[in-house]
């Protein structure tokens, strides 16, 4: 994750989120980690609504919430590490310092943020060569980047969260405007959770609880439990609309419901009572592609990487770490070469919503780690990154598996469709007659070119050994030793 920051710092970093599934094969039982900040304490919900045009600072200083990450790493670091966090960030600051040649895909995603990050000093400085951004095969390097790490392995954690190099952000940004202050810094701690989970069959699919959206492929993999996906053929016309309109009502009581556990006013556990999901589940037409279906009724009381590793004692880990858009809030504080977050983005500024935007409060969450056990024991440690294309990743690559036969790697190469909202739906490499019959029942298809289907990564455990599978959507690899 570390390296990472460096060779992909328009996805990552620790100016972002990470949230984390763990299997502890000494305790065999499944943990969950929360790494995710709150947004400041000086949060203006007046100023906000009183502008011209009121929004949520999608980009920007006022669109960034406290930087979570790095708490994340030292907590797993300090619970079940075999290295301290300086060896960690041994390997980046190496790299940042000497440099590494940009590849085509990264060229290509941060040839699409020249104009935002020209909006900050910092950020133009940092990112951009000649007020360019780099091209395929160029040599990056973000010395300053190094400085930060060194920092942060001299001084630990708390350099950042209080320390010189944590007042230095702060400082920086409210000169621009941000909302941070050096206490909501000093004051951000990483949470153990409990992970939410459901049946299906022999398996049982694990997500992290609000405020992320992880909840939304439990009730859409629920959902679907009834079907008998044995004869149905894998993407064709019936299997698709069935997923998708399953997705549709997941999604709906996402928009409704989920937002930081301490704003909600309903429990999860209620979105995941089977009654309830069987019930929404006859919702399903299929016939007919829903445009905007309502959330549930309920008694009332929310760009990425991923990373899945397994060792030799049968520990797992389901770990994702991002700073939301393409370099974030497309600032950087000079001289840190840390790029921060916009989760504040996440937010909403509709009066009453759980999600309504305010002091020291979570967004709702988009990244969501996955893991899969069978029969009580630990198969499958799983991620799709990709905004929104989350939950419905996560049950189209699972279901690959579970319905289809397929191994990791051909159920990650699977053709994937990814639902926006109304009726309107992009597929991979679709079968001309297949979106014609669903144009029949009322989708919209949109072309896919330039469509992201996010990028997934799984390792799941043989009877002797492990299978493990890379998106090639994405960089990365599947290796071993």
């Amino acid at each position: 994750a570390a390296v990472l920051n460096v060779t992909e710092p328009h996805m990552t970093g620790i100016g972002g989120d990470m949230f984390a599934i763990l299997w502890d094969a000494n305790s065999r039982r499944l943990v969950g980690l929360d790494a995710s900040g709150k947004s400041g304490s000086n949060v203006d919900v007046e100023a906000l609504l009183a502008e011209e045009e009121p929004s949520v600072p999608g980009s920007g200083p006022r669109s960034v919430t406290v930087p979570g990450a790095l708490s994340g790493w030292n907590a797993l670091i300090e619970k079940y590490g075999t290295m301290t966090l300086a060896e960690v960030l041994a390997p980046a600051i190496r790299i940042a310092n000497e440099g590494f040649p940009v590849t085509p895909i990264i060229a290509q995603d941060w040839a699409g943020t020249v104009n935002g990050l020209r909006r900050d000093i910092g950020a133009a400085a940092t990112f951009l060569i000649d007020d360019e951004a780099p091209e395929a095969g160029d040599w990056f390097r973000n010395p300053d980047l190094a400085r930060s790490f060194q920092r942060i392995s001299d001084g630990g954690a708390q350099a950042f969260y209080g320390g010189d190099l944590g007042r230095e952000i702060v400082e920086g940004l409210s000169t621009l405007g941000g909302y941070l202050t050096l206490e909501d810094l000093q004051s951000h701690e990483p949470r153990w959770v409990e992970p939410l989970s459901v049946d299906y069959k022999d398996y049982r699919l694990w997500e992290l609880p609000p405020a992320g959206q992880g909840i939304a492929a439990l009730q859409m993999l629920k959902m679907l439990e009834g079907y008998d996906f044995s004869t149905m053929e894998h993407n064709s016309a019936e299997y698709l609309h069935t997923l998708i309109e399953a997705k549709k009502l997941a999604h709906a009581d996402l928009s409704r419901y989920i937002a930081d556990p301490a704003h909600m006013d309903v429990r999860p556990s209620a979105l995941l009572d089977s009654n309830y999901l069987a019930e929404r589940a006859t919702l399903i037409d299929p016939f007919t592609a829903a445009d905007r279906p309502d959330p549930g009724q309920l008694a009332t009381d929310s760009e990425t990487i991923y990373l899945t590793v397994a060792d030799r004692h049968g520990n797992m880990i389901s770990f994702i770490n991002s700073i939301f858009g393409y370099f974030g809030s497309r600032v950087v504080v000079p001289g840190t070469g840390i790029v921060l977050q916009n989760r504040g983005a996440g937010f909403t500024l509709e009066e009453g919503h759980p999600n309504q935007i305010a002091p020291n409060k979570s967004p709702l969450h988009t990244i969501i780690p996955a893991f899969v056990t069978k029969n009580g024991d630990p198969w499958l440690s799983y991620g799709v990154m990709g905004g929104s294309m989350q939950p419905q990743g996560h049950v189209q690559v699972l279901l690959n598996i579970v319905e289809f036969g397929m191994d990791p790697q051909e159920a990650i190469d699977a053709a994937r469709f990814r639902h926006f909202s109304g009726t309107r739906v992009a597929i991979e490499n679709l079968d001309p007659e297949v979106g014609s019959a669903l144009e029949a029942l009322g989708h919209q298809l949109r072309d896919p070119q330039g469509v992201a289907f996010g990028g997934g990564q799984a390792i799941l455990r043989l009877t002797r050994g492990w299978a493990a599978a890379s998106d090639p959507r994405k960089d990365g690899m599947a290796a071993g030793r």
